[in-house]
């Protein structure tokens, strides 16, 4: 079992030191080549505009680095000096063996959110409202916190209590793996289902969209992509942020586009729709229901990995623990889990990229042009400060969307 400690501990030590190295190279690189301003955008953005936004990523990925770093460090202090600690604590409360394991993952979640409290502060008050983004007030933000804890202990709590129920169950733990797995799909496709209509309106107000034109023209294309929508909102983000974008959100007969209403007047009309056929194309493609089916394999296969170690007393013995419950060893799982498949997510973002430069082809194919969401993309990329030139590197390893100079250059002159 040292052996296998010794095989964690470096795993994890090779992996943290690759994700740092690859955010101080990207750093290196904003510093040298990110005022250099590409082609695609000379005729929209000046050189101090660029630099304002080379140093707006600058100060991100700073934050990152030491955000990130910060949370290795709550991690390994939990894991390695903490955890024994706290699951005899949980153990010594007069609850029921499923209760227990709900408090214990609760609890955690909390005292996580509370120890970032202070990044998440800085991030809004100070690195974005520095650069003109945040317009988020103390009040607002003190609210969502508030509505988050309470709808994070509804859902993940319900959840969490099913699934250790199932675990626990004298007819499904022999086999509790594929129930368990089962409730948490059927879980993630519900919250999916009600998010636009149920979780985001306690944020957010989502209005018709004013335009009755602008509406019917949308409706049109969409119609032309072969999509249907409930209905097309404008949402106030700008009492967060002054940032734009525009999204699809929900499945089936609950799918509706929501526009930031600081996107509306930035765009030309054909931009917008040329934004909004982009976001059509991952309905159209069936890119949400192929995300999905991506996650139902994995969780699927996860869940039968955690019913095979789990059987054991392998994590016990790893890790020296001297009440090994089920919650305990679950959340060790994780953690080594975690480390075991940090290749997860870079096929991830491989897939993501892919739908994206599907997305891309479908508009110029509807629309007849790319022209008008290139244009879009640099309007926006200027607009948000977005880092257009990254480390090849960097992005191959850490972005979801292809780089916008990337997507630019194939939306005027490969995508026919």
């Amino acid at each position: 079992m040292e052996y296998a400690f010794a095989v964690i501990i470096i795993i994890y030590a090779l992996n943290q030191c690759a994700v740092l190295a690859f955010e101080i190279v990207n750093y290196v690189h904003l510093k040298r080549h990110g005022s250099d301003i590409p082609p695609e955008f000379a005729d929209s953005i000046d050189s101090a505009l660029f630099k304002r936004s080379r140093d707006y990523n600058m100060a991100k990925s700073r934050f990152s680095f030491f955000s990130g770093f910060y949370n290795q460090v709550i991690n390994l202090v939990f894991v390695f000096l903490l955890v024994n600690e706290y699951n005899e604590m949980i153990e010594n409360w007069p609850l029921n063996p499923i209760c227990r394991g709900v408090v214990f993952f609760l609890l955690l979640i909390y005292a996580k959110a509370i120890l970032n409290f202070p990044f998440n502060l800085y991030r809004l008050f100070v690195l974005e409202r520095r650069f003109g983004f945040s317009t988020i007030t103390f009040r607002v933000w003190f609210s969502d916190q508030i509505k988050s804890f309470i709808i994070s202990t509804i859902v993940i709590g319900s959840a969490l209590y099913g699934m250790l129920w199932l675990a626990e169950n004298d007819v499904t733990k022999d086999l509790w793996w594929l129930p368990v797995w089962g409730v948490f799909f059927a879980f993630t496709v519900f919250i999916v289902y009600i998010t636009p209509n149920v979780l985001q309106p306690l944020f957010n107000k989502f209005i018709p969209l004013a335009d009755r034109g602008l509406d019917k023209e949308i409706k049109q294309l969409l119609e032309k992509c072969g999509v249907k929508v409930r209905g097309v909102y404008t949402m106030d983000a700008s009492k967060r942020t002054l940032q734009s974008n525009a999204y699809f959100t929900g499945i089936g007969a609950g799918r509706r586009i929501v526009l930031f209403d600081t996107l509306v007047n930035k765009l030309s009309k054909d931009e917008l729709l040329a934004i909004l056929a982009h976001e059509a194309a991952h309905a159209a493609r069936g890119h949400v229901a192929k995300n999905l089916l991506i996650l139902g394999g994995l969780s699927a296969f996860g869940s039968w990995i955690a019913f095979m170690v789990l059987r054991g007393d392998y994590l016990a013995d790893i890790f020296g623990l001297t009440h090994p419950n089920f919650y305990v060893q679950l959340v060790l799982l994780s953690f080594v889990s975690s480390i075991l498949c940090c290749g997860l997510p870079l096929l991830m973002n491989a897939i993501s990229r892919h739908f994206e430069r599907q997305a891309d082809r479908f508009v110029v194919k509807v629309m007849g042009s790319g022209e008008a969401l290139a244009s879009a993309l640099v309007k926006l990329s200027t607009e948000n400060l977005s880092s257009v030139n990254p480390h090849r590197l960097y992005a191959f390893f850490n972005n979801a969307h292809p780089p916008i100079v990337s997507r630019v250059r194939k939306l005027r002159h490969y995508y026919k």
